[in-house]
């Protein structure tokens, strides 16, 4: 294939399907300039493979290629920010899985909440389930528990400084409940 005929099918085949691959980039890096340069990445790694031989479908091949520059890329920064985790799915990165050390530290973690939870008031501990559990509003949790939203405000102020005071002092740091 000739340079010129390997030209005229990048443009046929390839740059048509510009809006997807960006979509797909944007997705993953989020930064619009990032995005765009491992666009320019992706159309040179497509190029060169097409002297080889041409990509048959061509938008599997080029998303694939997407992804392998995202994922390179990730890889070399050391940095992942909280959009790309939320798109590790797609990108098909193996999930770590954590450690038996992380376990056991959850577990502790999780029955020292529930220890502090267990000493609030059972008012302050519902409003405090309701908020960081259920994750409903305080005009929400207003409704539900049948009182005024400035009271459901208190309930979660004395809940937090309750809490806070317990892990403090669970922790060494100072303070009771």
């Amino acid at each position: 294939m000739t340079v010129s005929d390997l030209g005229r099918w990048f443009v046929r085949e390839v740059l048509p399907l510009e809006a997807a691959l960006m979509q797909f980039l944007r997705r993953c890096v989020r930064n619009e300039g990032d995005a765009a340069d491992i666009r320019q990445d992706v159309y040179v790694r497509v190029y060169e493979a097409a002297q080889k031989k041409l990509p048959d479908p061509v938008k599997p091949f080029l998303i694939a290629t997407a992804r392998n520059l995202v994922i390179d890329r990730m890889r070399r920064e050391q940095i992942v920010s909280i959009e790309a985790v939320a798109d590790l799915d797609e990108l098909d990165i193996a999930e770590d899985r954590p450690g038996p050390e992380r376990n056991t530290i959850a577990r502790q973690e999780f029955r020292q909440l529930q220890s502090a939870l267990e000493h609030l008031s059972p008012r302050c501990r519902e409003a405090v389930i309701l908020k960081k559990i259920e994750g409903l509003t305080i005009r929400e949790i207003s409704a539900r528990m049948g009182i005024g939203v400035d009271t459901v405000n208190e309930y979660l102020a004395i809940a937090m400084v309750g809490l806070a005071n317990r892990f403090n002092s669970e922790s060494g740091r100072g303070g009771a409940l």
